[in-house]
C-alpha cells in the first residue's frame, strides 16, 4: 500500500489564526474602552448625584432657624440646577462631546437620581459592532439625617 502525501501549505491555516487573534485582540481593545469610558461616566453620575443631593436641600429654612426636628426638604429645581452647574464645573461636555444628563428628583424618598449618556469613542473598529455605541451610568443620593 501506498503512503498518502501530506504535504501541502500550512500558510492558509496560519493567515486564518493570525485573523482570529486580530480580531479578538480589537475586541477586547474596544471592551475595554468603553468599560473605561463608563467608568469614568459612573464617577461623574455620583458626584453629580451628590451635589444635587445637597445643593438641593440645603434651603434658607437651614440658614434662618436650622433644622429643628424636621428633615431637609429637597427642592427638585435646586437639585437639578446644582446638576448642571456641577457638570459645567468640571467641564464634562468639553470632555465627553454628546453628553447627555438626565436628572431625576424623587421628593418623597428625598433622593436625586443622574442618568448619563455619552457616545464611546473606541481606539478600533471591529466589524459588525456599532460605529458609535452609546455609553450609560447612574448614580444617585439620598438626602436624610442620622439621628
Amino acid at each position: 500500500m501506498g503512503r498518502r502525501d501530506e504535504r501541502g501549505s500550512t500558510i492558509p491555516l496560519i493567515i486564518g489564526f493570525a485573523l482570529v487573534l486580530m480580531l479578538v485582540v480589537g475586541v477586547v481593545i474596544d471592551a475595554t474602552a468603553a468599560y473605561l469610558r463608563r467608568q469614568d461616566l459612573d464617577s461623574l453620575a455620583d458626584g453629580a448625584a451628590l451635589r444635587g443631593a445637597d445643593l438641593g436641600a440645603a434651603g434658607t429654612e437651614v440658614y434662618g432657624g436650622g433644622l429643628g426636628a424636621a428633615d431637609l426638604q429637597l427642592t427638585p429645581a435646586a437639585a437639578r440646577q446644582a446638576v448642571d452647574a456641577y457638570l459645567a464645573a468640571v467641564d464634562a461636555y468639553r470632555r465627553y462631546p454628546g453628553l447627555l444628563a438626565e436628572v431625576s428628583v424623587d421628593v418623597t424618598a428625598r433622593r436625586v437620581r443622574v442618568h448619563l449618556r455619552a457616545p464611546a469613542d473606541l481606539p478600533l473598529h471591529v466589524p459588525g459592532s456599532p460605529s458609535h455605541p452609546i455609553v450609560g451610568a447612574e448614580g444617585s443620593a439620598v438626602v436624610a439625617l442620622d439621628r
